[in-house]
């Protein structure tokens, strides 16, 4: 079972394991990690579930697509490698990725 590593804001990290075919949304949701709104639940049209991909991860991840990349012009603080964390689904090829929440969503 793949682990997702969440690293909030503060530095305080939680490493979760979750059913390959989740999205990362869930994996923080279902596992209580802070920092992941996700009003919408996850169809991707409230940008609240904001997260930022480890470099380390970035390439395995993937750019975002067309309707990812227009809500992400509403998240705080967007960076380069700024994702909506309802788009990334875990697979085993993901395991140990790490991803890093901002200080606050919208």
């Amino acid at each position: 079972m793949p682990s997702v590593k969440f690293i909030a804001h503060d530095g305080t990290e939680s490493e979760v394991h979750v059913a390959a075919g989740t999205n990362v949304m869930h994996a923080a949701v279902d596992n209580g990690v802070r920092g992941i709104l996700a009003d919408c639940g996850g169809a991707c049209s409230c940008a609240t579930c904001h997260c930022y991909v480890d470099e380390a991860w970035q390439e395995r991840i993937g750019s975002p697509d067309e309707v990812e990349e227009q809500m992400l012009d509403f998240v705080m603080e967007l960076q380069p490698n700024s994702r909506l964390s309802c788009q990334i689904v875990v697979d085993d090829s993901l395991d140990g990725l790490v991803i890093r929440l901002p200080a606050s969503q919208i």
